[in-house]
């Protein structure tokens, strides 16, 4: 069960449940490859947490189709 973030929290950062899952699941995998961490202290020890807790802070979004970068 997820405490922080609560899901409403992560669902105003993404447009749906399905979104918020890819992109935590991707940058889940991400952090367990070594990518460096977008934030200076995270309260989980979990990659998934840790994405969720980057998601909600705003460091990490969707980009969209014609979007670079």
């Amino acid at each position: 069960m997820i405490l922080y973030p609560s899901v409403d929290e992560l669902l105003e950062r993404v447009d749906s449940r399905y979104s918020l899952i890819m992109l935590a699941s991707k940058r889940a995998h991400e952090l367990d490859a070594g990518a460096p961490p977008m934030l200076s202290e995270y309260e989980s020890v979990k990659s998934v947490g840790r994405a969720l807790e980057e998601i909600v802070a705003g460091d990490l979004k969707i980009k969209s189709e014609g979007e670079e970068g």
